[in-house]
């Protein structure tokens, strides 16, 4: 009973770790015109699936969304408030914790590899946060989805080079700290020899 309290624990720190995680990266932040800046924090989204797999990654883009909500200015920008939710940017945020869900997924769909890594945070980490920001950004601007979409691939180079980067910092992390990602590193792991 108490090693489960202790595991929740720990899951919420590192929930808590990565949500404050994306809301500095936030603070890296480059305005353009059509109201959708660019932003590092989908490299914080990145790294929190990434290292926090399918369940405990979005929740920590959940709990940075939550605090948006109520006001807080935890979004690139210092952006906070109901608002964020019905502008340009609202279907880009709910695409981070698909996002983060999806690269969970194939990141610890096996053993963690570089290839894998890489992969998700392209395919979660871009591909799905597009699919849900595109059409968004189309409906409030009043923009047709073509041009919108054609638009949007001046963030692609950026949004290449933070799946790069959290490709390495996850693999940094994984062989420097193991226990980041839930797992016991082999010392503290409890002896099976009987003697």
């Amino acid at each position: 009973m108490a090693e489960k309290r202790t595991d929740i624990g720990r899951d919420l720190g590192r929930i808590a770790i990565f949500a404050a995680l994306i809301v500095v990266f936030g603070m890296v932040t480059v305005p353009l015109p059509g109201g959708v800046p660019i932003t590092a924090q989908t490299l914080g989204v990145m790294l929190a699936g990434a290292v926090l797999g399918p369940r405990r990654g979005p929740l920590a883009v959940l709990t940075v969304l939550v605090l948006a909500a109520v006001g807080l200015p935890v979004l690139a920008g210092g952006r906070g408030g109901l608002g964020v939710f019905v502008g340009p940017t609202a279907g880009y945020l709910i695409g981070w914790i698909a996002g983060a869900f999806v690269i969970g997924l194939i990141v610890h769909g096996g053993r963690i590899t570089w290839w894998r890594t890489a992969l998700g945070a392209v395919v979660g980490g871009i591909l799905v946060v597009y699919l849900f920001g595109i059409p968004v950004q189309s409906l409030v601007l009043g923009v047709d989805l073509g041009p919108t979409a054609l638009s949007s691939l001046a963030f692609l180079p950026g949004d290449l080079l933070k799946a790069a980067a959290a490709t390495a910092l996850t693999l940094a992390l994984r062989r420097a700290y193991p226990p980041a990602f839930g797992i016991r590193s082999f010392a503290a792991q409890p002896s099976t020899h009987a003697g």
